[in-house]
């Protein structure tokens, strides 16, 4: 549980003043987001002497979520501050240009080196700056090696295709295939197809697309997104958590694909996964139906690091889609805004702009994290898109990223570098994760389930 004691006290002592915005002044906007992205960047000591640039060492692919953050805000604000860490910690962490890094590698999922992916995707897709260095991997190519290597990971052989959650078989999450990592693909192929025009990609989205609709993940009469499902039942069952990255995934991967082919099949899927998504994540008893709320865990002060993260990332990929298929545009923008306006208002805290979790309290309620200021800064940031209605580019529309189609691939590496060997210590450190992470999982699941606000 994240409500720190000190954040409970001085919420309870202090009048602090909020994070003041006006909808109609986009100044303001950005004042606040600078402030909050500012934030975020406390809890980051990597460019600092003897650290390691990129790397949160138990919490990994959060740094992606950091990173992506901080582009979104200098595209939207021009704020180029923070650009050159980016940077290094993005070209740090690469791997062999596939976001496998040899420290991480032993224990990462499909789903942690696909945000990797995406923040690399992102930094292409808004010409962000490039490292000049000779040996420095674009990013179109860091988000071709993520293809790549997971591509290569697709499993036929069991539920007859997909991606599993882990990597590995001394990993828990290995016997399972989730939302999260397949969508998570899929969304890289579609964006990958419509900035390169390369319709291997595309192809490959829609072999996502269609395998997941026939698992139990995706229900594409319902538009219901569960979070998983198992192979030792042969994926014929499902977990059916309610998360907002998972709805958020396939959306704007099925936009990208409406984008790119025009076909009416995919306007439909993001309909109706959209309608879902603003259905679900906007409830009524939490912000009146107008408030981002991950009510799963918020309600109840559950959030861990992880799931604190899924409506700021959201938030960024539904400003994509509004872009995208424009037809969502005042479907969505307004739902943004709102959101905006009551996580501003939860920037009140330790007398410094600290954020909160629940933004429809619209107040600050008491938690304290580096996640809490990223979310600030994503939804903040997304309120601008209306002064910069630029959709993401393309390499026809102006994407001036490099593409490298072999990256990640023997063929395709920059370097000479190579992953470690996994040893036992490996195994035996991540092994110890899991458990830790399937018990206290498994706990709080339980929880839920009997008194949680399902």
């Amino acid at each position: 549980m994240r409500l720190f004691a000190l954040g409970a006290f001085m919420a309870s002592i202090s009048a602090i003043s909020a994070l003041q915005i006006d909808l109609n002044d986009l100044d303001t906007i950005k004042d606040a987001a600078s402030k909050t992205a500012y934030g975020s960047m406390l809890w980051y000591s990597g460019n600092e002497t003897g650290q390691i640039p990129g790397s949160f060492p138990e919490k990994w692919w959060e740094g992606s979520a950091l990173f992506m953050s901080l582009i979104l805000y200098w595209h939207y604000t021009g704020d180029s501050q923070y650009n050159d860490l980016i940077v290094q910690g993005m070209q740090w962490q690469a791997g062999n240009g596939d976001y496998m890094p040899s420290n991480y590698s032993s224990y990462l999922g499909n789903d942690d080196q696909f945000f990797w992916g995406c923040a690399a995707m992102t930094a292409a897709e808004v010409n962000f700056p490039e490292d000049d260095n000779e040996n420095a991997y674009s990013w179109l190519s860091l988000a071709q090696g993520v293809f790549n290597s997971q591509i290569a990971r697709w499993d036929n052989q069991h539920c007859g295709g997909g991606l599993r959650w882990q990597l590995y078989p001394y990993q828990a999450g290995y016997v399972m295939k989730n939302s999260i990592s397949n969508g998570g693909l899929f969304q890289l192929a579609a964006r990958l197809a419509r900035y390169t025009t390369n319709d291997t990609y595309a192809d490959w989205a829609t072999k996502i697309w269609d395998w997941s609709a026939s698992s139990p993940l995706l229900d594409t009469k319902t538009w219901n997104v569960a979070d998983s499902t198992d192979l030792n039942d042969n994926c014929t069952t499902q977990g059916n958590n309610q998360w907002s990255y998972n709805y958020g995934t396939y959306l704007i991967g099925a936009a990208y694909m409406y984008n790119y082919t025009e076909k009416a099949e995919w306007k439909t899927a993001v309909d109706g996964l959209l309608g879902k998504l603003l259905d679900t994540f906007f409830p009524d008893q939490y912000g009146g139906g107008k408030v981002f709320a991950e009510f799963l865990c918020e309600a109840k002060e559950l959030c861990n690091y992880n799931e604190i993260l899924f409506k700021g990332i959201v938030s960024s990929w539904l400003t994509f889609v509004s872009l995208i298929v424009p037809e969502t545009y005042d479907q969505i923008y307004p739902k943004l805004q709102t959101s905006a306006q009551a996580a501003a208002l939860s920037c009140s805290g330790m007398d410094n702009n600290t954020c909160g979790v629940r933004w429809y309290e619209s107040k600050w309620d008491g938690w304290v994290g580096m996640e809490e200021q990223i979310i600030a800064t994503d939804i903040l940031s997304s309120v601008l898109v209306s002064e910069k209605k630029v959709a993401p580019l393309s390499s026809t529309t102006g994407g001036n990223s490099t593409s490298n189609p072999n990256a990640g691939t023997s063929t395709g590496s920059n370097d000479n570098n190579s992953e470690k060997p996994i040893t036992a210590g490996d195994k035996a450190g991540a092994a110890i994760l899991t458990v830790t992470f399937v018990t206290l999982w498994g706990g709080l699941m339980a929880w839920m389930v009997l008194g949680g606000p399902m």
